[in-house]
């Protein structure tokens, strides 16, 4: 039996908006001009959705033995192996490759897809499938 493993956003990232979100408020709070204030007032309630979305999507992935669990605002979804494909997409924009971990369930008529970045997992998504794939029973 393997010991659960866990990604999530990393703690720096999701602290880091926190702090924006704080320093934006401030500066809406002081700015005296009305369309600035709007602006800081949008840039404030983006960084406290992120940071928000960050905090409590923890751990973002958990995979043990009997399958994966992915963390969404709407609470965990379980996802046994056997109704779950694992798929690394890479994405080529602007000249540089992103990759990205898919995890497509489908359970009778239901299916749903899951797409995670290294900003969701915390690290390099091609490590995380080579974990999946190793995993899989």
């Amino acid at each position: 039996m393997n010991p659960p493993r866990t990604w999530s956003p990393q703690p720096g990232m999701v602290g880091l908006a926190w702090g924006l979100a704080a320093v934006f408020l401030l500066v809406t709070i002081i700015s005296s001009d009305p369309m600035s204030r709007v602006f800081l007032g949008l840039a404030t309630l983006v960084q406290l959705a992120l940071g928000a979305h960050g905090t409590f999507v923890r751990p973002r992935l958990l995979v043990d033995d009997s399958g994966l669990t992915v963390r969404t605002l709407s609470g965990p979804r379980r996802l046994p192996w056997h109704e779950v494909k694992v798929r690394l997409v890479r994405t080529r924009r602007f000249g540089r490759e992103t990759p990205t971990l898919e995890l497509d369930w489908q359970h009778g008529e239901d299916e749903q897809l899951f797409v995670l970045t290294t900003v969701d997992l915390g690290t390099d998504p091609r490590d995380v499938a080579d974990v999946l794939h190793a995993l899989r029973p």
